[in-house]
């Protein structure tokens, strides 16, 4: 599976390490957005921390409740600060999840937290050829 293939599935799991190096794998929702894949979220979350921490991460395909159902990935993740890029990985996302989306926002906005999120970038590492 490529980078590629991940930005098609509904859900892929995101792991972040912790300072001990304990992975920790989420499953959030992904879209591709210019060759990588973006992802919103709390920022005040731990893998918001984790990320801003230490970049490090691995990504594959899983089902809703974070069972991988494919290969790992390694990848460098980051924050995203540029409200232009911000604004095309939110319509990614919407564009993806349609009205899955429009809700969640919608709840974010009334419980107060839409100004909590962020969007975490994944720049998938390049294949190895050895």
């Amino acid at each position: 599976m490529t980078s590629s293939d991940l930005g098609g599935q509904t859900y892929v799991n995101l792991e972040t390490f912790r300072r001990d190096g304990t992975a920790v794998a989420t499953p959030v929702w992904v879209a591709p957005l210019e060759g990588r894949l973006v992802i919103f979220t709390d920022g005040t979350s731990y893998k918001v921390k984790r990320v801003r921490r230490n970049p490090r991460v691995r990504i594959a395909a899983c089902d809703m409740r974070g069972k991988a159902s494919g290969p790992w990935l390694d990848g460098t993740a980051t924050i995203v600060r540029d409200p232009e890029h911000e604004a095309r990985a939110y319509a990614a996302l919407r564009a993806k999840y349609g009205l899955q989306m429009r809700a969640i926002d919608l709840l974010s906005w009334l419980f107060g937290r839409i100004g909590r999120r962020v969007i975490v970038e994944v720049t998938p590492a390049p294949p190895f050829a050895g």
